[in-house]
């Protein structure tokens, strides 16, 4: 595959994204260790100048993205039949929002192997071609995602996050029997990066603050329904959370052990609920067949 040449792209209105996810959309089958590498390296520039990952893109921006390999964003990669998976999963539609109850397994974003995300596959229907998440979930993890049709919407809900007026429910299935008297784990988590690129978090004194509210809802032989409130919003919180209590998130393949890993991870967003421009949204996802029994006493 010949490699891309040099680009030089205005941001638009793709405003108010972080650099990555700018990236992400952009580089379609470059993987993300790849494009994280770009920019701590100095490759991605912007407006002339090194850029953190992080960093918040203004519609006036010029990006600079370096030579490189993988489909072109203009390029139709979605397929049928996540086409209609995707489109089967719609909780609500509006003007200015999308909001699906994700499938475990199904990629937010193309990229790392994956030819089309959820992401990808949204844009394709909507008439502009403009979408983008208003916040994220696991790969693995099902449940309630909300996308924004244009920036003004976006940007109110990234600032309902930053003041912390999203409040976000996640139920899962744990393994063996979670203490009743244990409701809250204030552990800190620190980022680890393996070799091959991949994320992990685990707890650790200088990590950031992280807090999960926890409550038991059933129990059977072997294993808890719990209900998990985020507080704060780091990477794989609950699941290291769980994890680090003793009781990790059954299916979890990169924090449980044994037996646990087994099956796919029974971590689902059920409920988000917030307040934009003065109107109340409560968005909720019924708990997926996998959940078992769990899933039908709810």
């Amino acid at each position: 595959m010949r490699a891309k040449p040099v680009q030089v792209v205005e941001v638009g209105e793709a405003a108010g994204q972080r650099l990555d996810n700018f990236l992400i959309a952009r580089l379609k089958g470059v993987p993300k260790s790849r494009i994280y590498r770009m920019v701590r390296g100095g490759e991605v520039r912007v407006n002339g100048g090194r850029a953190k990952a992080g960093q918040r893109l203004a519609a006036t921006d010029r990006v600079r993205i370096p030579p490189h390999t993988g489909a072109d964003a203009s390029e139709p990669t979605a397929d049928h039949g996540l086409a209609v998976a995707v489109q089967g999963a719609l909780l609500h539609e509006d003007e200015d929002l999308i909001v699906v109850d994700k499938p475990s397994g199904i990629a937010v974003h193309g990229g790392s192997g994956v030819r089309a995300g959820l992401v990808e596959t949204l844009r394709a229907r909507q008439p502009t071609g403009w979408l983008e998440l208003a916040h994220r979930i696991d790969r693995d993890t099902s449940g309630v995602l909300v996308l924004a049709k244009n920036r003004r919407t976006l940007l109110a809900w990234h600032e309902a996050f930053r003041a912390g007026r999203v409040r976000k429910r996640y139920d899962a299935v744990v393994e063996g029997e979670w203490p009743a008297a244990l409701r809250t784990v204030r552990s800190p988590l620190r980022r680890l990066t393996l070799a091959g690129g991949e994320r992990r978090m685990r707890v650790a004194a200088d990590g950031q603050s992280a807090r999960t509210d926890f409550e038991v809802v059933a129990r059977s032989e072997g294993a808890t329904h719990v209900r998990a409130f985020p507080k704060t919003g780091r990477t794989h919180q609950i699941r290291v959370h769980a994890a680090s209590s003793g009781h990790p998130i059954l299916g979890d393949d990169k924090y449980a052990r044994g037996k646990a890993r087994s099956g796919r991870l029974l971590l689902h967003a059920s409920r988000l609920r917030v307040e934009i421009d003065g109107v109340a949204l409560d968005f909720r996802a019924p708990l997926p067949a996998a959940f078992g029994g769990f899933a039908a006493a709810s």
